[in-house]
């Protein structure tokens, strides 16, 4: 599975892992992420600036 990184606070989504606190369960593919969706950690970035990453500490 994907992962995918804000460039502004570094906050990862890692599909594996979903995000919980913001009602995406583990598995969520990042195709199913709202494209209004915003960093959850700072609120700058949206969706479409979050860069693919090829393995996410978990």
């Amino acid at each position: 599975m994907a992962a995918y990184r804000c460039p502004v606070c570094h906050y990862i989504y890692a599909e594996e892992v979903g995000a919980q606190r913001e009602g995406f369960p583990p598995g969520t593919a990042w195709s199913q992420i709202p494209d209004s969706w915003c960093c959850p950690d700072c609120g700058v970035r949206e969706k479409l600036d979050f860069a693919m990453i090829e393995s996410a500490p978990i």
